[in-house]
């Protein structure tokens, strides 16, 4: 049997970027797979550049095109090249990457889910991936009537960064939005930065303002004060999907005459949109108690203790603004509690997840989640664990 030809692949993009590690991952899945791969990259290289091609001896490569002039150089190649971004509107380079208006919208729905009716989005001029999610979330909100301010500041990349003039930008910009509000920011970085601005202007986050990234990167997210929500991007996908097409390339097909889209994959929620929207201040403080004691047993009676409203009155409130009863809401967020714990790689004992989210008993626990879930505990915490999507908090849409 004729041996395989090896082929030289040069990785023109630079790691250690969350995303990027997901993306070579995918690339490295196929190359395993399928075989026949050499990789090379150029050590010690912090300019983004992908000019050292040019004088490189391959048979093919990925890159992440972010400049005119790096696209002009991918275009004079004679291998193929396969862009991995969306720096730039056109690059004339085959490219495979995540569908950014999707990611866009499903950012939206995460937020309307939460019953906001007023959003903004906080993103970078002049990037086009910023501008697909910006036309994605937008669109989302105004089919769902709501009302979106936007906000976008230039891009480092792009431009001389004052990062004094971008905080001023980001405050003033915020103090403009009416409370509750639900935000987006084209990355995790941007939206730390949303964070840190609520911090400065004693806004609470997710109370006043919830606020949604993207990249799930998790350092980013995880460090944050609170913790971020964000869309999980499905990078791996990207990679292999991008994999598949240069080793077409390299085979003398055709390049698709459009990007290919990559679906993302969920998002991943955590503490900044861990809220529901609410105007009625007698709801409001009803379900922030409730938030804040999952842990006990407790039931309705005690929400009407701190209210100074009847029965009658609080449950009215609460179909009128959420459309269940106080009794539904606590179910349901107990629900959501437990399904985060089971989906957390420490594994916690059925029981002791039941007793973490306030259930009286391991039964009653059982009957709930499953009257609300349509499955058993068991068998959620196995299909979570089975999913490399899935993370701790993780909503699929």
């Amino acid at each position: 049997m004729k041996p395989r030809t090896i082929k030289r692949i040069g990785l023109a993009f630079p790691l250690g970027i969350a995303f990027m590690e997901r993306l070579l991952q995918g690339i490295l899945d196929y190359a395993r797979e399928h075989g026949g791969w050499v990789f090379t990259r150029m050590p010690e290289r912090l300019n983004p550049s992908i000019d050292w091609l040019a004088h490189w001896q391959g048979d093919g490569a990925f890159a992440v095109i972010t400049t005119a002039a790096d696209a002009k150089i991918a275009r004079s190649l004679r291998m193929p090249v396969v862009n991995l971004t969306a720096h730039l509107g056109e690059t004339g380079a085959p490219t495979v990457m995540v569908d950014h208006e999707a990611i866009g919208r499903l950012a939206a729905r995460h937020l309307i889910e939460r019953r906001f009716q007023r959003f903004g989005y906080y993103g970078a001029r002049g990037m086009y991936y910023s501008r697909l999610r910006r036309a994605g979330f937008v669109g989302a909100v105004e089919r769902a009537a709501g009302a979106c301010k936007v906000l976008e500041v230039a891009a480092a990349i792009t431009a001389r960064h004052d990062w004094r003039r971008e905080q001023e930008s980001l405050d003033e910009w915020l103090r403009t939005l009416q409370s509750p509000v639900g935000i987006m920011a084209s990355t995790d970085l941007r939206a730390s930065m949303v964070t840190e601005a609520c911090a400065r202007l004693g806004l609470r986050v997710p109370e006043d303002v919830a606020v949604i990234g993207v990249d799930n990167d998790p350092v980013v997210c995880e460090f944050s004060h609170p913790p971020l929500s964000s869309v999980s991007r499905n990078d791996a996908e990207v990679g292999r999907q991008a994999a598949a097409l240069l080793d077409r390339l390299m085979r003398g097909t055709p390049p698709p005459k459009r990007p290919i889209l990559v679906a993302p994959d969920s998002v991943v929620a955590r503490r900044s949109t861990e809220t529901l929207a609410i105007e009625d201040p007698h709801v409001a403080a009803a379900v922030r108690y409730i938030r804040g004691h999952l842990h006990e047993q407790f039931g309705v009676e005690r929400i009407l203790g701190l209210s100074a409203v009847s029965r009658r009155r609080l449950e009215h409130r609460f179909r009128r603004s959420l459309g269940c009863t106080p009794y539904a809401l606590i179910s349901q967020l107990r629900v959501e509690r437990a399904r985060q714990l089971l989906a957390e790689p420490k594994k916690r004992t059925l029981s002791e997840i039941a007793t973490a989210c306030g259930f009286s008993e391991l039964r009653r626990f059982r009957l709930v989640f499953n009257r609300l879930t349509d499955t058993t505990p068991a068998h959620f915490r196995k299909s979570s664990l089975k999913s490399p999507a899935q993370k701790p908090g993780s909503v699929s849409q």
